[in-house]
């Protein structure tokens, strides 16, 4: 059976059937227990994260000590600190499982190999990272456009079961409210 990872690249870019197992060795499975972490601030980002399946948030911890969600990834979705990543520098992230998880890791000491085997997967990782910066500017548009009730009903509009999937607190986190607020938001909408 073909792994979700696999059918994603082929959405992107061609890979022939035999090269598939060459092209997997580059990657580490991860299965994951919810709340497992795998990045913590102050450690350098090794690994750039594919969710194959469950849910994955990147976060911080701010001057008053609560947490605050920058990123989430479920399936078919990357997750990495990206700068911490590509200068194997100290990560300000932290990056948690927040369910029960199936990822492959990509180490950064791999990828340069993995780009001059499979010089397709340069493309691959083009086209992935600039659909998550494009998705980055929106989400920041949003954020500047759009009142608070109507980031969540965007949010909820379009990703449902996503919505039911991440606790509240992590959501408001993400979105930039406190969890009662988001609470209030949710009981006008019932």
């Amino acid at each position: 059976m073909e792994t979700n990872l696999v059918q994603h690249i082929r959405k992107f870019t061609t890979l022939d059937d035999q090269d598939v197992a060459s092209l997997l060795r580059f990657f580490e499975p991860l299965s994951l227990k919810k709340k497992a972490c795998l990045l913590e601030e102050g450690e350098i980002c090794r690994y750039n994260y594919f969710v194959e399946k469950g849910c994955l948030r990147m976060y911080y911890i701010d001057d008053k000590g609560t947490e605050q969600t920058n990123q989430f990834a479920i399936e078919n979705w990357w997750l990495a600190d990206y700068m911490s990543f590509d200068k194997q520098t100290p990560s300000p992230f932290y990056i948690q499982a927040i369910e029960k998880s199936t990822v492959y890791g990509l180490e950064h000491s791999k990828q340069n190999q993995l780009f001059e085997e499979f010089p397709q997967m340069e493309r691959y990782f083009l086209l992935i990272l600039q659909r998550a910066y494009a998705a980055s500017q929106l989400r920041m548009k949003y954020m500047h456009d759009f009142s608070k009730e109507e980031i969540y009903h965007h949010i909820a509009a379009r990703f449902p079961e996503f919505i039911q999937r991440v606790p509240q607190y992590m959501l408001a986190s993400y979105l930039g409210f406190t969890p009662e607020y988001l609470s209030e938001i949710r009981k006008k909408t019932s």
